[in-house]
């Protein structure tokens, strides 16, 4: 089926261009286009788009208005800027309703990718309420602790970008959203950024303070209770599963992009748990029963009850927001190595035995009462199965010493 995709923009030059530079993909891209965000919600009315690319500066609705209503009308429509325009003004206005960002001038072939990246694992997530509200998450809760300790530390009369980046590094939220934000392409970067403190020291204290204190892209985590669930156990397995990812790919003499990717993905591995837990408690709550009554793993209890797995939710959500495809598919295969594509030693490699590693060492945390077993015949595959042993013992003093 094609993907229904809608250009927005006040200018009918750029639209013409548009229309010339997209027709190859007419095979595969039914396109429309709208010169203002009324006419945009008008065709809305008449029939569902899989995409929404608006530009930002456009006279009476502008586009972070009309990406605002589009998320109200069609919670499950990709929403991208596409804005000649990168003052901060402009990010801040669009960094709410906005899933990406592009810069004009914007070719064929850019765009294509990013659609396709965005809307790439969506399939993974076989639910529409679940596309639907992974749609609608503009940022992930934070730990109270850590969300005072950022605010107090920008609110400080000297505040320090090096402790703002330690800090967010922390946080499975503020990672996901700062790094989101560094790889739009407003900052025009070159290359993924793939560590939270390198985003927040490229970003600049001046940008990151208004982000946090002004457009508040960071949100506190409300009190909430699952039983046998604790947010803080997920954080503290997630720092460790960083750590323990990053050490093997160090081990393996990795390229230093592999090392990031698997230190940042072993981090954001368990994503979306927080999403499942925050959003849908009750369902969750359900999730954990089944997992202990029925002695099978929790991602094998979520497919009972939402019929995909935390791992596919977070890995949506994370390619949804542009993160690197290398973090995105670890996330989402963490579980199931099998199914990647990966034929040698890569960052979910890294990510797959981490896991395992973390629980084997810190043992089992509230929620997770069968633990997660390593794929040999994946490993087998790669010509790494003998690695193992050794992985382990280097990821045991990480476990047991640092990290609690």
């Amino acid at each position: 089926m094609k993907k229904r995709i809608m250009f927005v923009d006040d200018e009918p030059k750029i639209l013409d261009g548009l229309r010339r530079m997209l027709r190859p993909m007419r095979k595969e891209w039914d396109v429309s286009f709208a010169e203002n965000g009324p006419a945009a919600l008008e065709l809305m009315e008449q029939e569902h788009f899989d995409v929404v690319i608006s530009d930002m500066r456009m006279p009476g609705m502008d586009g972070a208005a009309l990406l605002t209503e589009v998320k109200k009308r069609s919670p499950d429509t990709i929403r991208i800027v596409l804005s000649g325009q990168s003052d901060r003004e402009t990010i801040f206005r669009s960094v709410g309703p906005a899933h990406q960002f592009m810069s004009k001038p914007c070719d064929a072939e850019k765009i294509k990718k990013l659609v396709s990246r965005a809307y790439g694992l969506r399939d993974l997530v076989n639910s529409d309420t679940l596309k639907r509200l992974v749609s609608q998450v503009g940022t992930l809760p934070s730990l109270p602790h850590l969300y005072t300790e950022i605010v107090n530390e920008l609110q400080s009369a000297d505040p320090s970008i090096k402790r703002v980046g330690e800090i967010i590094e922390k946080d499975v939220g503020m990672s996901v959203k700062i790094l989101q934000l560094v790889n739009s392409a407003f900052f025009g970067l070159r290359d993924h950024v793939n560590s939270p403190s390198q985003a927040a020291n490229l970003l600049g204290l001046d940008i990151v303070r208004s982000l946090v204190l002004m457009v508040h892209v960071f949100t506190e985590l409300e009190d909430f209770r699952i039983p046998n669930f604790r947010i803080q156990s997920v954080y503290n397995h997630s720092l460790a599963v960083g750590a323990c990812a990053q050490s093997i790919a160090r081990f393996q003499r990795a390229e230093k992009t592999i090392c990031h990717d698997a230190s940042t993905a072993g981090f954001l591995h368990d994503s979306g748990k927080l999403i499942l837990a925050v959003n849908l408690p009750d369902e969750y709550g359900k999730t954990i029963a089944i997992s202990r009554n029925e002695k099978i793993p929790i991602w094998e209890a979520e497919k009972k009850v939402f019929h995909t797995t935390h791992a596919e939710v977070g890995a949506h959500l994370l390619g949804l927001w542009g993160l690197p495809n290398s973090i995105v598919a670890a996330v989402a295969f963490h579980h199931n190595p099998e199914m990647s594509l990966d034929i040698q030693f890569s960052s979910l490699t890294a990510v797959h035995t981490a896991n395992v590693f973390a629980f084997e060492h810190q043992g089992k945390n509230e929620e997770e009462d069968i633990l997660p077993k390593i794929n040999y015949e994946y490993l087998s595959e790669l010509g790494l199965d003998h690695c193992v042993s050794q992985w382990r013992e280097a990821c045991k003093e990480i476990c047991q010493g640092s990290i609690k």
